[in-house]
């Protein structure tokens, strides 16, 4: 078999078996195994969208390595969930099947949620919608949306982590400002969590300490993105984002002055 003929029978198998992994259905028992997943929304913000991975071992497809050497990967589906409110709280349910069956087995592999600003008038006019927020929960070992292994959790997640509002405004490229979220592993946080049932989401908003940010208007080098902190100093960052070590340091001598 010629190289050409061997790229096309990979190319074929490839087709092949994930249009049968597509073609079958997700047919979860309602009585089997569930993770349930709790998200506690700020008042400031709204909910992203819940965003389900399952993956199948028996309905695999071939990929290719950096090297374009063949490799068997497992099938997935990605599926957007709904979620219910608790009543009149502010805490969004959802309830996600472990196995959905079918042909294929599919297994639950990782959910992906949080949080972000609904509403971004507050600061200013034509202020878009940044990044910041995410968070992806892994129940395997396979890889997650985006990189990194993630923090591994025993038993359920159960989080509470401190976000602050961080607002940008670039001008290479046309001039456009946006609010993000800043937390300790922006933009998403990941965890690992085999065993996880229950996931807790609490997220604590920390309004008062606006982080804003302003780029360098024409590319020159030496020139880099000026931060400007709620304290009223001002850096530049080595990851071209706020440092949530300082933004805590702030907050926290700031509240141990409000206590004296």
């Amino acid at each position: 078999m010629t190289v050409s003929e061997l790229a096309v029978f990979f190319l074929f198998s490839t087709f092949a078996l994930d249009v049968s992994a597509r073609g079958d259905e997700l047919s979860p028992d309602d009585d089997g195994e569930k993770v349930i997943l709790r998200v506690k929304v700020p008042s400031e913000l709204a909910a992203r969208e819940v965003e389900a991975v399952y993956r199948s071992t028996v309905c695999t497809s071939v990929a290719y390595d950096m090297y374009g050497d063949p490799y068997k990967r497992d099938g997935y589906r990605q599926l957007d969930v709904k979620s219910v409110r608790e009543g009149d709280t502010n805490v969004l349910r959802t309830e996600l099947p472990v196995d959905r069956g079918g042909r294929c087995r599919w297994r639950l592999s990782n959910v992906t949620f949080g949080i972000r600003y609904g509403e971004t008038s507050q600061f200013g006019e034509n202020v878009a919608h940044g990044g910041g927020g995410g968070v992806v929960v892994m129940f395997d070992d396979s890889n997650s949306p985006g990189s990194g292994l993630g923090i591994k959790v025993e038993g359920d997640v159960d989080v509470r982590p401190d976000y602050y509002p961080w607002l940008n405004e670039r001008f290479i490229g046309g001039y456009r400002r946006d609010a993000s979220l800043v937390t300790r592993r922006s933009p998403y946080i990941r965890y690992l969590a085999l065993t996880a049932r229950r996931i807790n989401f609490e997220p604590v908003l920390h309004s008062g300490y606006l982080v804003r940010s302003v780029e360098p208007k024409v590319k020159r080098k030496g020139d880099y993105t000026i931060f400007h902190y709620s304290d009223g100093s001002s850096s530049t960052e080595d990851w071209g984002e706020p440092s949530f070590r300082k933004l805590q340091e702030i907050r926290k001598a700031a509240e141990l002055e409000s206590e004296k």
